[in-house]
């Protein structure tokens, strides 16, 4: 099986509550979204900073729509589906990369990302010309070494694909709803109400310097 890594420096993301309604407009007829309540979904954003690509390095934002996995007898039971709906990064290479070779939607401009880390914390704003777009912070919890699978869904036209990834790192997670999320008005949350997304995330994730693995995208 042919495999694809990308070397991570950083990588933090959150979970929060958002409109069903919003969800299901996003979302391919073939899938569902996970609903933590009647009527709420859940949105997953996720920043990482890549040292080390088929395509260099790079910063990269995903804005994501939680959807059950496709469980399979004798495979790992993945963490957490997602199918991304928006994806942002710092460089046209990895941009063009990502939609050849998985069918990735991009915002087609580069973003300016900034990674800040205090003591227990660390937040990402992304930037567009200047302007905010995305400002997201994670709070740390206990680490430990961790290969999480987990699940991504990618249309293209008609075709439906989904990959398997695994995240090979320190990883810390815990729900004490301390990090934050702040959307602004842009192309990348249009399809968003963004009264109806928490600031708040239910579940926060971090881990640091590691591999992102994939392995061969499967049409489904």
């Amino acid at each position: 099986m042919a495999l694809t890594t990308y070397v991570f420096d950083t990588c933090i993301g959150a979970f929060f509550e958002m409109s069903t309604a919003d969800a299901r407009s996003i979302l391919p007829p073939h899938l569902e979204p996970v609903e933590v309540q009647h009527t709420r979904s859940v949105l997953a954003v996720m920043a990482f900073q890549f040292s080390e690509s088929m395509v260099g390095a790079y910063d990269e934002l995903v804005m994501a729509i939680i959807t059950p996995p496709r469980v399979i007898p004798g495979q790992p039971l993945p963490k957490a589906a997602f199918f991304p709906f928006m994806v942002a990064t710092s460089t046209e290479a990895s941009r063009l990369h990502a939609i050849e070779r998985w069918h990735l939607p991009h915002y087609m401009k580069d973003l300016d990302f900034t990674f800040q880390e205090t003591e227990g914390r660390i937040a990402m704003r992304a930037l567009d010309d200047g302007a905010p777009v995305v400002e997201l912070a994670v709070t740390d919890h206990d680490f430990n070494e961790a290969t999480n699978p987990y699940h991504c869904f990618m249309v293209d036209g008609d075709d439906r694909f989904k990959v398997n990834i695994f995240m090979n790192a320190p990883h810390s997670e815990h729900e004490e709803e301390a990090g934050e999320l702040i959307l602004h008005e842009h192309p990348m949350t249009s399809g968003l109400t963004l009264d109806e997304v928490h600031s708040w995330p239910f579940r926060e994730e971090r881990y640091r310097s590691g591999v992102q693995t994939f392995e061969e995208m499967e049409v489904i």
